[in-house]
């Protein structure tokens, strides 16, 4: 049985290292698919569970010097966030023992470089500078050393291994001028180097872990929302219970001000809900019994009482968490380049130094081995791949956070970089562009039958319909107390429309074709037809006994906010088509209401799909929008599929993207984030890459110290980071804000 893990991986210093884990996942028998996510510190991976067990997976990770934990376990995931506190405890604690030791040696370099000679003595014997670089070569660099190790033994090489030689190259060589440096004419040690070069990449690492926290702030907020026990009526008790023991079922009582612990229907009661952590609407909405409620909501005024159908890992919010994760988790196609390019950057950089040292000694200074040496330790120091490994995977993580928390749930990176290439977007018309609650407009009677009679007959018949113009219908002539009765023999035409008996009478009730089938002329009402459906309504025809007996018009109304919506599309430079099984004039009649140029009208849900083939085979990038059910076939064709959906079932399969708030402005905002995302991304890439292309020429070169060097690289990972949480400020864009 194919089934889903994702395993936390702690000990990742670069893209090189997310790589190795992800190799050695996918040699594993019973794997289908595996990724790892650097700035995520996690693992995803589907895998065959008759082959394979979650515990082979955690081993074979732990095997290469990686720690895991599954991230499906409760316990496990406490023991990883609280691995994660502990490594930046212990990285905090290392920084303070590596810097004790290293600012003397650090002072050292004041007089190297002239600024003084007011230094104690002491601090310029080598013995002495031995003494207090080799703790932080082997205490603190330790790290560097082991992950190093493991790296090599599985055939790679990443950060540490470039971490590691650099400074045992300085060390090392200091020690022999310490040893021998008067039988060699050897006098300079470089023990500050390797001391203060540790020192800083330490300290990139605490800033980075610090940072990267930040990055997963989403999840922390979402998990915090979690209400930790229920009030439930046990044997016609009111008592308080873990969160966990409620059950599908149980009656569970909030209060004024509390929040609902799970999802259910309201059996009791009325409210105002405060739905903002789920849809980003500060607006509350009115709740009545029989309305679902959200779990995690805020109950803002009267007292519930509500039916639990939902608890765990079932309910809207543990699903929103699932997917964010997932999402974070994810690997966008944008990233394979820079994996690509770490895997073979680290060989390439060991190769560089070599020819750098060979250059320098051979022709650049002849016979200087010291000068020979240093350059090509700072050849090695500047070239790690942290900030190439991290500029991807730490923006997918703000961006699909912060998307979460404007009710945009993305389900992975590559869905987050599509969006932004979209160039046209394909709207569904009922219940997205419009409300997907039509309404009785128009009633005309063509018999000797009074208008609410015929309307009775015709609603009566409509009883036995699920169709949304149908229900408009019957709820047209409740409205108008009438009394309806039961139909017979009710038949449902595919695309044309009903047949019944009621009272007798023979009902027809649909379009032209089906009354061009039936034998029924409609000429005589050709001109009234195209009347209303000039105005946008759906017009249905109406045959009673073999004869033209009258015409129904419904109308669904258009949402408040999708003119806004459609041209901020236009704006954004995205062409906008409807698609809709509606005729060619009332679909036309709602484009032109919210401004939309292209329609496809007259479509059946079948067909829905292969329009948008046709779009793609044009070469357009496309988008769709529609409610997640009878839509499914169309998004799942398209480039980008998005579920429009104000219920608690978040997680409609179908859909690239989910709008929880259940407007088009949500299609408008998910591509905003996109783009402003890939361009968050695109910059973090550039940096690094300009970073490494600059860094190691001038290295080679001789004109960058080691320390320096060591400085540049450290924060050269803080800056990606930092650069990617500024994605935090992001926010929706009004159409008067978006640049033509």
């Amino acid at each position: 049985m194919k089934e889903r893990a994702e395993i936390s991986v702690g000990g990742m210093t670069c893209a090189v290292c997310a790589g190795r884990v992800e190799k050695q996942l996918q040699g594993l028998p019973g794997v289908y698919e595996a990724s790892v996510n650097l700035a995520g510190e996690r693992a995803s991976i589907e895998y065959d569970s008759s082959t394979l067990k979650v515990a082979d997976i955690q081993r074979a990770i732990e095997e290469i010097g990686y720690r895991a934990h599954d991230l499906s376990s409760q316990v496990e995931v406490d023991a990883h966030r609280l691995e994660r506190e502990r490594e930046i405890r212990k990285q905090r604690g290392m920084f303070v023992f590596s810097f004790a030791f290293s600012l003397p040696l650090l002072l050292t370099m004041l007089v190297h470089l002239g600024i003084t000679n007011r230094l104690p003595r002491i601090l310029l014997e080598p013995w002495f500078q031995l003494f207090l670089a080799t703790p932080v070569q082997f205490v603190a660099g330790w790290q560097f050393y082991k992950d190093g190790y493991f790296a090599l033994k599985s055939g790679s090489a990443n950060m540490s291994v470039l971490v590691a030689l650099g400074t045992s190259a300085a060390y090392f060589y200091s020690v022999a001028v310490v040893l021998w440096g008067a039988s060699l004419g050897l006098h300079e040690v470089y023990f500050e180097s390797s001391a203060v070069i540790i020192t800083l990449i330490i300290l990139g690492k605490l800033l980075e872990a610090i940072a990267k926290g930040r990055t997963s702030e989403a999840i922390k907020k979402l998990m915090g929302l979690q209400v930790k026990t229920a009030r439930v009526i046990r044997d016609n008790i009111e008592i308080d219970i873990p969160i966990e023991d409620v059950k599908v079922g149980d009656l569970v009582i909030v209060r004024p001000g509390e929040r609902i612990p799970v999802d259910g229907v309201i059996t009791e009661g009325f409210s105002a809900i405060d739905e903002s952590m789920l849809t980003g609407e500060s607006v509350p909405i009115d709740k009545q019994v029989g309305d679902e409620v959200i779990g995690s909501t805020i109950n803002k005024h009267g007292s519930l009482t509500f039916e639990a159908t939902k608890v765990g890992r079932d309910t809207a919010l543990a699903q929103i968490i699932r997917i964010v994760e997932e999402a974070q988790g994810s690997k966008a196609p944008i990233q394979r380049m820079a994996d690509i390019i770490s895997s073979k950057f680290v060989p390439g950089v060991v190769g560089i130094a070599i020819l750098t040292f060979g250059i320098w000694y051979l022709w650049g200074d002849p016979g200087n081995f010291t000068r020979a040496l240093i350059n090509m330790t700072a050849v090695l120091v500047i070239a790690c791949p942290c900030a190439l490994g991290l500029a991807t995977p730490t923006s997918i993580m703000v961006g699909t956070g912060k998307g979460a928390e404007n009710g945009i749930l993305i389900k992975g990176g590559e869905h987050l970089e599509n969006a932004h290439k979209l160039n046209v977007v394909v709207l569904d018309k009922t219940g997205t562009v419009t409300k997907g609650e039509p309404e009785l407009t128009d009633m005309v009677s063509l018999q000797n039958f009074s208008e609410n009679e015929t309307l009775r007959l015709v609603a009566s018949a409509e009883r036995g319909s699920e169709h949304p113009l149908g229900q408009a219908i019957v709820q047209g002539a409740r409205a108008r107390n009438l009394e309806l009765g039961e139909p017979k023999n009710f038949t449902a035409v595919p695309g044309q429309g009903i047949s019944a008996e009621v009272d007798g009478h023979r009902l027809l009730i649909g379009n032209r074709r089906l009354m061009r089938e039936n034998g029924i002329g409609v000429q005589e009402v050709e001109e009234q037809l195209q009347d209303l459906e000039r105005a946008g309504k759906t017009a249905m025809l109406v045959a009673i006994d073999g004869a033209l007996g009258g015409i129904a018009a419904v109308a669904d109304t258009i949402k408040p906010t999708s003119l806004e919506a459609i041209q901020a599309m236009r704006h954004m430079g995205l062409d906008v088509y409807m698609l809709t099984g509606d005729n060619q004039r009332t679909a036309a009649a709602i484009a032109q209401e919210v401004g939309i140029d292209h329609v496809l009208a007259e479509i059946l849900p079948e067909d829905k799909a292969r329009e948008v083939q046709r779009l793609k085979d044009q070469g357009l990038i496309v988008g769709m929008v529609g409610d997640g059910i009878n839509d499914a076939p169309a998004l799942v064709t398209a480039d980008v599929g998005f579920a429009i959906g104000t219920g608690t079932d978040v997680a409609i399969e179908s859909a690239d993207i989910t709008l929880i708030r259940g407007d088009l402005k949500g299609v408008v905002a998910a591509i905003q984030l996109s783009r402003s995302t890939m361009r968050n991304v695109k910059e973090n890439l550039f940096w690094a890459l300009i970073y490494n292309t600059i860094g190691i020429p001038v290295a080679a070169l001789g004109l960058l110290s080691p320390v320096v060097a060591g400085a540049a690289m450290a924060f050269s990972s803080v800056s990606v980071v930092t650069n990617a949480l500024r994605l935090k400020r992001w926010s929706y864009k009004e159409v008067s804000q978006i640049g033509d």
